[in-house]
């Protein structure tokens, strides 16, 4: 059945192409195909999501993550489909397009987080800065497909529903997050069409707000994985203990609704039914998500940007909650603060070497040892600028796995690791 709420607008490509003879899917379809079988959608089972990945064997990592964002995204779009007086059965948000926007959502991140994130992007300042939505943009648009340098050319409307943020850096450079890289720019005149932002999207956070309803619901369905499953995670490590909570809660000017809640939560884990718990309210996450009607200066052009998501505001606040608690509990804990710091030096020491060989000289030797592939070298040779280096040596640190990041560390600067048999 043909699905009327898109057009060859939102279907449409940067860059031309050819129809495949005998093409079966959807554009969407063949956008969710693409990421899914590459190289940097599979990295992602060995990067960070709140435990270093391999520190333990059965926590989330960034790929399933990703996987559980998808499967929110699908089911917010399935129940909108079935309940919104909006949508019909030939009129619907696309629920493949939601799922590629999800799958793609953090295939930007480097190794270690957002501690990678914010590492990087204090060594790249001087070059442009680093951004792992920025990121994410860069390689569907330019990198996905390393063995040919190429982006995967994608749909107008996937670029624009993993485009979270939409300020240039160059707008304030005293920023840490939130914001594209200079040079993409020519992804959002692509996305817009060319059209400029009105006056009340100003740069900062006015802009970066201004999602189609695909970037809202894959929104939702991260803050849904994140602040419920994120919290069973660190339940099931030992971090939140009853213990904790009861403490933690102590110290809030909680109301009474998040009281009962925390109380919620604590019933749950003296019964080890946490993971219960959270599943259940993941239907609840999704129930709490409806569509309005919406104008502005795109919905004349698609009609992906006639409608808003509205999440009700007691669920909001409810993942907000949560949220508080992990990062109190969790992330600020000695232990994970000691692996954050660790991974802060583990990036530097590799961003400066590489600096180094590659970035620093106004022309490159290669005159050295080959610290990277060649194919890496050659395509960091080719750029006659700093910054232009800079960027290529940050694409190879951000693609790495925790892993391989750790083992280039150790080659590079512990004399006892490696050998002639260590080879990746």
């Amino acid at each position: 059945m043909n699905n009327t709420f898109y057009s060859d607008f939102d279907f449409a490509g940067a860059a031309a192409s050819k129809a495949r003879p005998g093409e079966y899917r959807t554009p969407f379809e063949l956008d969710r195909d693409r990421i899914i079988h590459t190289s940097s959608f599979r990295r992602l089972q060995s990067k960070t999501q709140v435990f270093l990945s391999g520190e333990y064997d059965f926590y989330r990592t960034r790929l399933t993550h990703s996987i559980e964002v998808a499967q929110i995204g699908r089911s917010i779009c399935a129940r909108l489909r079935r309940t919104s007086d909006l949508l019909s059965e030939d009129y619907y948000i696309d629920p493949d397009l939601v799922e590629a926007a999800c799958l793609a959502h953090d295939i930007g991140h480097p190794p270690f987080g957002h501690t990678g994130e914010r590492t990087l992007h204090r060594l790249m300042r001087p070059y442009g800065g680093f951004e792992g939505n920025a990121q994410t943009l860069r390689i569907l648009t330019q990198t996905i497909f390393s063995h040919r340098q190429s982006g995967m050319n994608p749909s107008r409307a996937l670029t624009d529903g993993v485009l979270k943020y939409k300020t240039l850096f160059s707008a304030d450079e005293s920023v840490d997050h939130h914001f594209l890289y200079n040079e993409q720019k020519s992804d959002l005149d692509f996305v817009f069409d060319g059209r400029d932002f009105p006056a009340d999207l100003s740069p900062g956070k006015q802009r970066n707000a201004f999602h189609s309803i695909e970037c809202q619901i894959m929104d939702w369905a991260d803050d849904t994985a994140y602040s419920l499953n994120d919290l069973v995670d660190g339940i099931n490590a030992g971090f939140i203990t009853l213990e904790k909570l009861e403490r933690w809660a102590a110290d809030q000017d909680l109301s009474k609704v998040e009281s009962d809640h925390i109380d919620e939560l604590a019933k749950a884990i003296r019964e080890e039914k946490a993971e219960v718990l959270m599943g259940q309210k993941i239907a609840q996450f999704i129930e709490a998500a409806t569509l309005r009607k919406d104008q502005n200066f795109m919905s004349a052009q698609s009609h992906r940007y006639q409608y808003a998501l509205q999440v009700d505001a007691t669920m909001a606040a409810e993942s907000k909650l949560y949220k508080r608690l992990a990062m109190a509990v969790v992330f600020k804990s000695s232990q994970l603060q000691q692996l954050d710091k660790k991974a802060d030096f583990i990036v530097q020491r590799l961003f400066g070497m590489l600096a180094e060989y590659y970035i620093l000289p106004g022309q490159p030797s290669r005159d050295h040892f080959c610290l990277l592939s060649e194919r890496d070298e050659q395509a960091i040779f080719s750029q006659p600028e700093e910054s232009g280096r800079a960027r290529l040596v940050c694409d190879v640190i951000a693609r790495m796995t925790d892993g391989r990041a750790a083992r280039m560390y150790q080659r590079l600067f512990d004399p006892s690791f490696g050998s002639i048999v260590d080879l990746d």
